[in-house]
């Protein structure tokens, strides 16, 4: 295990530092997520348990769009030397991608699960109030663009915190736009070929959406959508975006009734991408 790292291509959620928990990936594919406080790590376990082996739960859905689960395992943690921590170990869903591109979206008008604490409720209505969740149903955690000369346009949390509709346009088309780095602009060179076609964004999206519309088995809370592909190889055959589920630490159990919350969310997302590409040549936006 000498080979654990911090995740280069990291793009929200907490990072690992020296005296912080935090995600890390091996160099066999792997990603090792610690538990988090207060139960959240224990449900998002409880989560993972109870859905890979869910006979309802159609074997395509959970193989494409979910990350795969190979358990737990304890790991030294450098915040506290001689003791272990407990991490989900999952699919690294960035392996094998040369020249990442990867944007975190996080669904839904409201990211707190049924009886959650006041305080907890309160910090996320003001995230939710502040940024496009509540107006969108969803919203822009994080992104970054790299591209085939090894350019990397990657905005920090205090660019996205608070953004617009509109800003959460420029961020869905420079995700798209063939030039990394600070300089990089809105060309939208690469809508068609990631967001586009048979195997791109807006079909594994829509896919994703027939299930939503239908399952009744959990609600995922504060969970994201997380969109990725290679800047080396996305026009080449088997370079199709990757679109998967992630952070399951609020879903909670449906009672039998449709997620609309998240439902809502992903057709919200479904028709934003959806303008971006039908826009003629796709303009810069006026803002």
């Amino acid at each position: 295990m000498s080979d654990l790292r911090a995740p280069e291509h990291q793009v929200a959620g907490h990072r690992a530092a020296p005296n912080k928990l935090g995600p890390l990936v091996d160099g066999a594919g792997l990603f090792y997520k610690p538990l988090q406080a207060l139960d959240r790590g224990e449900q998002e376990l409880a989560f993972y348990t109870a859905f890979s082996a869910h006979p309802d739960v159609p074997p395509r859905i959970r193989d494409t769009f979910f990350p795969r689960f190979h358990g737990t395992r304890l790991l030294p943690t450098a915040a506290s030397p001689g003791e272990s921590h407990p991490h989900l170990v999952l699919d690294d869903l960035l392996d094998g991608l040369a020249a990442p591109s990867v944007t975190d979206i996080k669904i839904g008008a409201c990211t707190w699960p049924p009886r959650a604490p006041e305080p907890y409720v309160t910090k996320c209505l003001a995230k939710d109030r502040g940024s496009t969740s509540v107006l969108l149903g969803f919203r822009v955690s994080g992104v970054m663009v790299s591209d085939a000369s090894g350019a990397v346009w990657r905005p920090d949390r205090s660019e996205l915190k608070g953004t617009d509709i509109p800003g959460v346009r420029r961020m869905l088309r420079r995700y798209v736009s063939s030039a990394g780095g600070d300089g990089g602009g809105e060309d939208c060179a690469l809508a068609a070929a990631v967001y586009g076609g048979e195997g791109g964004v807006l079909a594994q999206l829509r896919e994703l959406k027939a299930w939503f519309e239908v399952q009744t088995l959990f609600h995922f809370y504060s969970a994201s959508v997380l969109l990725s592909y290679d800047a080396n190889a996305v026009t080449a055959p088997g370079g199709a975006p990757r679109v998967k589920l992630v952070d399951f630490a609020h879903v909670v159990e449906s009672e039998g009734v449709i997620d609309h919350n998240f439902l809502g969310g992903l057709c919200s997302l479904i028709k934003f991408i959806d303008d971006i590409v039908s826009s003629e040549k796709a303009p810069p936006v006026q803002v």
